[in-house]
């Protein structure tokens, strides 16, 4: 992951969930780099820095040692819950907020509870590292919903009165807006299509599964929705103080799931599961939402052919770049969406664009490309496109990629004219 810095503290975690580590976040001192306090996301809770100032919204989240409690005996220490995505930091409470990864192995069968404290989010003392509060989005993931994903804090009217919140664009496919300072649910509304769960019960926290797409061992579950990589994986979304509007770049992807037994051997793949991913309904893979959190609801859409891997960027002029899968850097216009403009690149874009004004006092856009990652591993890896199984089936979903671009790596930047 990228390291934040913040409140004195450089914060970085670990990733690798799928191999049965045990997932945590450390914090640096800025100045020395020793090691200020580092909180793990399973097991005990003087480990998970879990004392007297914890005050979780829901029951749910309430409990001594849940982090040990809600696993079978000793699986909290192979149980992943890692720390690779975004960390937010609001000074004014001196608090930092991050999601926690998957629980492993993918296999739910094997690790029967809720798996605290993976795939939900913390609320920390950036100081001290003690838990403020904790929500579980995905208790007892079932589908590889690592909740990783970018937080964004905003004070914004929710039923006629100005809340502190954040906003968090989930990989189970809800667009959560919850009060930064207790952890309260204040809508779930999916910004994708869905059919894996029923919505999030407000009242307990809980999502609502639908119990006929629970992968079973001995049996394939077909058509669900969203894929194990998600509505939307890592690549964060932007936001607009001009329009009011979110834009979330993610995917239209479904999957056929069927777990089996998971063996753990340090420093191999810890999975237990095997999927098959293809494009969701309406046939194309990616999607540009333009979305409302004061009205709940998409402003507008841009549909892509591939799925969508790259973050936005939203700019003072009304533009919202990203990038595609076959190599387009794309402008479109932050209100209506319509394409304002476009240059190919010598590579898919599953990157971060950024703008910086340059000491010449010109704005610029950059963006560096490279198709690879999971989306991009049958180009980047050479895979066979034959090989439905390649990249955990992702290949499936993408068998024309290598038509549509190289491997590669470049930065570009652009100029901003006007």
């Amino acid at each position: 992951m990228a390291p934040l810095v913040a409140g004195g503290k450089v914060l970085v975690g670990n990733a690798g969930g799928e191999f049965g580590v045990r997932g945590w976040l450390a914090a640096l001192d800025a100045g020395s780099g020793r090691l200020a306090w580092k909180a793990y996301n399973t097991g005990p809770d003087k480990d998970v820095l879990i004392g007297q100032a914890f005050r979780p919204f829901y029951p749910m989240d309430r409990g001594k040692d849940l982090g040990i409690h809600s696993w079978p005996p000793e699986q909290w220490k192979i149980g992943g819950g890692t720390v690779w995505g975004w960390i937010s930091f609001d000074p004014a409470s001196n608090t930092i907020f991050y999601g926690t990864g998957n629980p492993g192995p993918w296999n739910h069968e094997q690790r029967p509870g809720d798996n605290k404290w993976t795939a939900g989010v913390f609320a920390r003392n950036v100081s001290t590292g003690e838990a403020k509060w904790f929500y579980q989005t995905s208790p007892h993931d079932l589908y590889d919903h690592d909740d990783i994903n970018e937080q964004i804090l905003l004070d914004m009217p929710v039923a006629g009165r100005m809340r502190l919140v954040l906003i968090r664009p989930g990989r189970n496919g809800y667009l959560y807006v919850l009060d930064r300072q207790t952890g309260q649910v204040l809508s779930a509304d999916p910004f994708g299509y869905i059919n894996s769960s029923r919505g999030v019960n407000l009242r307990s926290g809980r999502l609502i599964p639908v119990k006929e797409k629970e992968p079973q061992a001995g049996r394939v579950v077909r058509n669900i929705c969203p894929t194990a990589s998600g509505a939307k994986d890592w690549n964060p979304s932007a936001f607009s103080p001009r329009t009011g509007l979110i834009y979330i770049p993610h995917i239209n992807l479904c999957m056929d799931l069927g777990v089996l037994e998971a063996n753990y051997v340090v420093g191999t793949p810890y999975l237990g599961a095997e999927s098959k991913v293809y494009a969701g309904p309406g046939g194309y893979r990616g999607v540009l939402t333009a979305w409302d959190p004061v009205a709940r609801k998409p402003a507008w859409e841009v549909h892509e052919d591939l799925p969508l891997w790259s973050g936005a960027l939203a700019t003072a002029g009304d533009l919202v770049f990203y990038g595609t899968m076959d190599g387009w850097f794309k402008a479109v216009d932050a209100r209506s969406g319509k394409l304002r403009w476009r240059a190919k690149v010598d590579s898919g874009i599953i990157s971060q664009p950024v703008a910086y004004r340059g000491a010449d006092g010109r704005e610029y856009v950059a963006v560096i490309s490279g198709v690879g990652g999971w989306a991009g591993a049958l180009v980047s890896a050479q895979l066979d496109p034959r090989d439905n199984s390649a990249a955990l089936g992702f290949v499936n979903a993408v068998r024309d990629l290598p038509n549509k671009t190289k491997s590669g790596g470049r930065l570009f930047v652009f100029a901003l004219d006007g």
